[in-house]
């Protein structure tokens, strides 16, 4: 992910229940999340996303669509036979009824209503963007959007959005039309911010192919671990100034790990620089940053970190954390 740097509600988790779950396209299914005991659940905004703990130990992120007319939370979920296992066990254990406990939201991934938008969507990478577009019309923000998808069956909201705004809506399934033309589309700067989200390689061509637009507009959001997450380190040492101690982390150990056992209280979920929850401020050193949470422009600045993956810099021997 990366854009405007939010954090909402991060320490929040919610005892929750699966009040509908419907199926929305091939694969996809929908699981409406309702408080359980009348909490009252935070305001979002659009490109939020939530941890939810399908089983012990098991916990995934997926981006809120819609707060429902009832107050409930709506997710999207792809079945991904070849994922970590997470969405095949949304799929195939969790029913309407079922109790969930849910953290967040969290936002890394801010949608600007002052700004045009172009909105790039891949699979379902649309789940965010149609959180966006709501907004975008409640604003009357000027947007269009590009999907993209591997079959038309497979692309949720797809109809919806076609039938609602024909002339906005562009969709590319691989199994009906031509692919979408990133290079094309995005050709010519404009005044406008691209937001995209879907697959590794998608967001890598937007971000490729708007290389020479100006600085900040292109958004997009990861829940895949950087390729470079786990590339050989070195020790270096860490002072914590929140628990008042001072530790080293070794070259095969993360420094969240070696926080945890110093007795440092680091709030974390993924564990794979995806979610942004252990994000720590930075008070003195250089980071090598390896999420996909922070913007380019965020890492670069060395303000926070996310601990669960990043390390000190090379030819940086010690860190100091608001920790």
């Amino acid at each position: 992910m990366s854009g405007p740097g939010i954090t909402n509600g991060a320490e929040a988790r919610h005892r929750m229940r699966i009040a509908d779950r419907q199926r929305v396209a091939e694969d996809v299914v929908t699981l409406d999340l309702a408080p359980v005991d009348g909490v009252v659940l935070p305001d979002w905004e659009p490109g939020a996303h939530v941890d939810l703990e399908i089983a012990p130990g098991t916990e995934r992120q997926y981006s809120l669509v819609t707060t429902t007319p009832d107050g409930h939370w709506r997710v999207a979920v792809l079945r991904e036979a070849a994922g970590r296992g997470g969405s095949v066990a949304v799929h195939d254990t969790l029913r309407t009824g079922d109790e969930v406990l849910v953290g967040g939201p969290r936002n890394h991934f801010g949608f600007d209503p002052d700004r045009p938008a172009v909105f790039v969507a891949g699979g379902i990478g649309i789940t965010p963007i149609r959180a966006m577009i709501a907004a975008a019309e409640h604003a009357g923000t000027p947007w269009e959007l590009h999907y993209a998808g591997r079959s038309r069956d497979r692309m949720a909201f797809a109809d919806e959005l076609l039938a609602a705004h024909p002339d906005r809506v562009v969709l590319a399934a691989a199994d009906q039309a031509p692919r979408l033309n990133v290079v094309g589309l995005l050709a010519e700067p404009r005044d406008a911010v691209v937001y995209c989200c879907g697959p590794r390689s998608l967001m890598d061509a937007v971000e490729t192919a708007a290389a020479h637009w100006p600085t900040g507009s292109v958004r997009v959001e990861r829940f895949e671990p950087a390729a470079d997450v786990d590339a050989p380190g070195e020790s270096f040492e860490v002072e914590l100034t929140l628990t008042g101690t001072t530790v080293t982390v070794p070259a095969d150990r993360s420094l969240l790990e070696v926080a945890e056992d110093a007795g440092a209280f680091v709030l974390s979920s993924c564990r794979e620089g995806t979610c942004g929850t252990c994000e720590t401020p930075v008070l003195e050193g250089a980071v090598d940053h390896r999420d996909t949470v922070l913007s380019p422009a965020e890492q670069a600045d060395d303000r926070t970190m996310m601990v669960c993956v990043s390390r000190a810099a090379a030819g940086c021997a010690r860190l100091v954390l608001e920790l």
